[in-house]
């Protein structure tokens, strides 16, 4: 038994090793994973992001902090607002693929459904896989940014180059699990998608505006909520 876990890791080890994070080309001018300047860029700027705040965040900044030039990373990205939706599509691909681990071999489709919650809902931990992507703090910035890719004007231009079609297909995923436990149900898609904007929101009054959501000892009331909406919500 014990043989057949470690060799079970070993073989997780091994594949997450050989994953490629598959951001959406619209959203960057140059690959910056195919150099060290651009990993550093993405770096970073994940860094830099989460401390500063999306407003506060310009490239004269970045370049700085890297010791490089404001004009190589537009070399990269054409503007803040293209990296930010780099990051979030980054975020997103990243997720679906972790959704997809946490779904393989599950039969049962409360169990699947349980398990997309969790991971949806829960905060996120570094997996060491991308040493130039701090998990955490990518995931700070799509709760406290993401809005800005997509409440704004040129949102429609956005969508048709398929920037969102990693968040559109885990909404999709887990809302067929929805419809699997109970095909009635009318609104799968509506429920997941404010599971997850629902999450962002309790997660940055937590941390900012506490009275707002409630905290209880011992558990993570985020999740612990969202789970049992949906289980609720979906009721036969």
């Amino acid at each position: 038994m014990i043989v057949i876990l470690l060799y079970s890791r070993f073989i997780q080890r091994n594949i997450m090793s050989v994953i490629q994070i598959s951001v959406n080309q619209k959203t960057f001018i140059k690959d910056p994973t195919s150099s060290d300047l651009g990993r550093r860029i993405v770096s970073q700027g994940i860094e830099s992001m989460n401390t500063l705040g999306f407003e506060q965040f310009t490239f004269r900044k970045l370049g700085s902090e890297i010791g490089s030039t404001e004009a190589s990373i537009y070399r990269y990205f054409e503007s803040k607002h293209k990296m930010l939706l780099y990051f979030i599509s980054w975020y997103w691909n990243w997720t679906d693929y972790r959704l997809s681990l946490a779904l393989t071999n599950v039969e049962s489709a409360d169990d699947r459904l349980k398990r997309a919650i969790h991971l949806l809902t829960a905060e996120t931990k570094e997996d060491g896989n991308f040493l130039h992507v701090n998990e955490t703090k990518l995931q700070r910035i799509v709760i406290e940014e993401s809005s800005k890719a997509y409440h704004q004007k040129f949102v429609d231009e956005i969508n048709k180059e398929g920037v969102f079609s990693d968040y559109k297909r885990i909404v999709e995923t887990i809302a067929d699990i929805i419809l699997e436990i109970n095909p009635t149900y009318k609104y799968p898609h509506m429920l997941i998608s404010t599971v997850i904007e629902g999450t962002h929101h309790e997660r940055f009054f937590a941390d900012h505006l506490p009275r707002l959501t409630d905290s209880l000892k011992g558990e993570d009331s985020i999740e612990c909520f969202f789970q049992q909406l949906v289980h609720d919500t979906i009721q036969k």
